[in-house]
């Protein structure tokens, strides 16, 4: 059987904010067939990607390099950033502002993991839908 897979790639700036990639995260997750059907999935993926990008503007202090691929399995959110440290997750004190986002992204995905590359590194993050058969089909109806 061949692997039918489909993704989007784009980059967000820092000067453009985390707003930008939520909103085209849901864009794109739209033309997923079970997105409708699976609203909480969707906002756990759009949360996730805005915690990752958070990280790579506040603590990498760099663009966001996010690319989203969809398996038939499983929807991978991976984002680069240019700093090569990895993050670590740690207890934010109640009044902290920040500190929670590898905790959140940790129990929102699937499956998580980051690695180290030449130019930095990516955290990547699997969602599967709770109805993985309605991800077998093409966004436009055909298979």
């Amino acid at each position: 059987m061949a692997v039918k897979a489909m993704g989007w790639a784009h980059s967000f700036p820092m000067s453009e904010g985390v707003r930008a990639g939520r909103e085209w995260t849901r864009r794109r997750l739209e033309s997923l067939p079970w997105a409708a059907a699976e609203p909480d999935t969707v906002d756990a993926i759009v949360l996730a990607v805005s915690e990752l990008i958070t990280n790579a503007h506040i603590h990498a202090h760099s663009d966001a390099h996010l690319v989203l691929t969809w398996d038939g399995d499983c929807l991978h959110v991976s984002v680069h950033d240019e700093d090569p440290t990895l993050p670590r997750q740690r207890e934010a004190e109640a009044g902290d502002v920040s500190g929670r986002g590898v905790a959140i992204v940790r129990k929102l995905a699937d499956e998580w993991g980051m690695r180290c590359q030449r130019n930095g590194k990516t955290v990547t993050a699997c969602f599967r839908p709770a109805d993985t058969d309605t991800g077998n089909h093409r966004p436009d109806g055909t298979d």
